[in-house]
């Protein structure tokens, strides 16, 4: 019970919930045909990055060294 109103916890208004619109209201499946799209298109035009192995490795370690880093204090 809340001491200043006198009203339960339970009776507080929640936050109104927003409806769905536009690319987050698709179904998951049009979503992924969507965004192959956008891959597709980003890769034909060149502006897509493919990471060689070595960037690939080197991106791991940073962020194993961050993750083990925050663990430690």
């Amino acid at each position: 019970m809340d001491s200043q109103t006198g009203k339960q916890d339970s009776e507080k208004p929640s936050a109104p919930k927003k409806s769905l619109r536009g690319f987050a209201a698709m179904d998951p499946q049009r979503q992924r045909e969507i965004a192959s799209l956008g891959g597709r298109a980003a890769h034909q035009s060149g502006h897509a990055h493919e990471f060689t192995s070595e960037e690939a490795r080197a991106a791991g370690k940073k962020r194993h060294a961050r993750s083990d880093s925050s663990r430690a204090s």
